[in-house]
């Protein structure tokens, strides 16, 4: 179902601002027929109706609605208006990952300790049209100056709309996993040279460990002992680079208690072992 589909970007980096505008349709106008426009259309109606298509998939758009068209693909409208329609549009653009997928597939970009999947429905409507109203106005305003510091306005403007949009199409269940597997990574970060056990890890956070795992699972792609292991491991590699410290001591400090142990775990991670690793980046 067209209503379903959901549009992921690995962050970072983060998607970008490129031109926007509000435009007025009259009856009988109608969205333009394009194809391949090469960025992304995000649309948004406060009056009227709007009928827009993608490929096979159809819209019509109320108030509040918000689409977001593909960069790749034909957009035409498939019934001119036949009422007086105000919509906002904004273009933009990302040089990361991104995918399409159906809202209950967990498609292939996740993000991790260091990256975020930011998750857009292609279709919804906001619960706060008059807030989404004066972001868009403020935006248009940002658009059409030319300054050094408009630009910055701009990004960062765009920037508060995805994280409308991010957050608030998610149900308190979603946004209940992201806030377990965040405080989760939290505390597996901080305390990363220790040992940690899922059942520690319950107890610091008064959850079940399989509810912590499933939050982590859901929201970072692993588990909380695969996240530890993957964080202990990119620490070694940063101690590798920026240390002349025994491969032994490299171990240690990033909470591995057997050498070789750590040594085996590194290559099977990196391709390489420790040693050559530090040599390939250090000389």
């Amino acid at each position: 179902m067209s209503e379903d589909l959901l549009l992921t970007f690995r962050s970072p980096p983060l998607p970008f601002f490129v031109e926007s505008n509000r435009i007025t349709y009259k009856p009988g106008e109608e969205h333009p027929n394009r194809t391949n426009l090469g960025v992304f259309d995000l649309l948004f109606v406060n009056e009227g109706t709007l009928y827009v298509a993608e490929e096979n998939h159809k819209w019509t758009l109320k108030p509040g609605d918000v689409l977001i068209l593909r960069p790749d693909r034909w957009h035409y409208s498939f019934r001119p208006c036949d009422e007086e329609t105000v919509f906002d549009w904004v273009h933009f653009q990302t040089v990361g990952a991104w995918e399409e997928t159906e809202d209950n597939q967990p498609g292939s970009i996740r993000g991790d300790y260091y990256t975020y999947a930011i998750r857009l429905p292609k279709k919804m409507k906001l619960n706060y049209p008059d807030e989404a109203k004066l972001i868009f106005s403020q935006l248009h305003e940002a658009a059409k100056s030319s300054s050094h510091g408009a630009f910055w306005d701009r990004q960062q403007r765009f920037l508060h709309l995805l994280q409308m949009l991010d957050e608030g199409w998610r149900s308190d269940a979603a946004r209940a996993a992201v806030s377990v597997a965040e405080r989760a990574a939290a505390y597996l970060k901080l305390n990363y040279r220790n040992s940690i056990s899922n059942t520690m890890l319950s107890e610091v956070l008064d959850l079940h460990t399989n509810y912590i795992t499933r939050c982590m699972t859901e929201v970072f792609g692993c588990t909380p002992q695969q996240y530890l292991l993957y964080y202990r491991l990119d620490q070694a590699k940063l101690l590798l680079i920026k240390t002349d410290w025994t491969i032994a001591r490299v171990a240690e400090e990033t909470g591995f208690r057997q050498t070789p142990h750590f040594s085996r775990l590194f290559a099977s991670h990196t391709g390489m072992p420790p040693l050559k690793f530090r040599k390939r980046f250090t000389t």
